[in-house]
């Protein structure tokens, strides 16, 4: 496959991501994706999904080991979401990246990898064991030690803190491609 194939390939899956729901798809090269150690940590302390799911740590994969994934790709689609419910939000999240995954994969990109916004939102309570919803189940940017506002200000986003519980909450989805 030449470069711009791939481009209009990938344009086609901005597009199919906004006719599922995202409010914007951008592709990203890989380059741009922005990974650092200290973001687990936050979600140590700060998050309340901590070591509660298999898709959030200590069970995601370490940014040592996402940086070693992430080599193995060159682009990327980075998917904006806007909510006020982030369980409705995480859930979207959640199904939009497995539609979005499993039509890049049955369109040649059998590697596509999604990431998605937030802990999994499956099952009231993770058995920590085996994951019930494999299929539908991704772990977030931040699990995996994504720096999620240097990467999205790269790609073009305006991204800043929300003050409070009356401002619209943007969170992102990334779907790696081969």
């Amino acid at each position: 496959m030449t470069i711009l194939s791939i481009e209009d390939d990938l344009n086609k899956f901005c597009q199919l991501a906004v006719k599922l729901g995202v409010a914007e798809a951008k592709i990203i090269k890989r380059e741009n994706i922005v990974v650092s150690d200290w973001v687990r940590f936050k979600c140590q302390f700060g998050c309340d999904g901590y070591g509660k799911t298999l898709t959030c740590p200590p069970y995601s994969p370490t940014p040592e080991e996402f940086r070693k994934v992430l080599k193995g790709f060159n682009w990327a689609i980075l998917l904006q979401f806007e909510s006020r419910d982030l369980e409705d939000d995480s859930r979207a999240s959640h199904d939009i990246m497995a539609k979005l995954e499993r039509e890049v994969f049955l369109n040649g990109y059998y590697s596509a990898i999604g990431l998605a916004a937030g802990p999994c939102p499956y099952c009231d309570e993770c058995n920590l064991k085996e994951c019930a919803h494999p299929h539908l189940a991704r772990p977030s940017m931040e699990a995996c030690g994504i720096d999620v506002y240097a990467t999205v200000r790269k790609a073009g986003f305006n991204l800043g803190v929300v003050r409070n519980q009356d401002e619209t909450s943007t969170y992102f989805g990334l779907l790696l491609v081969k």
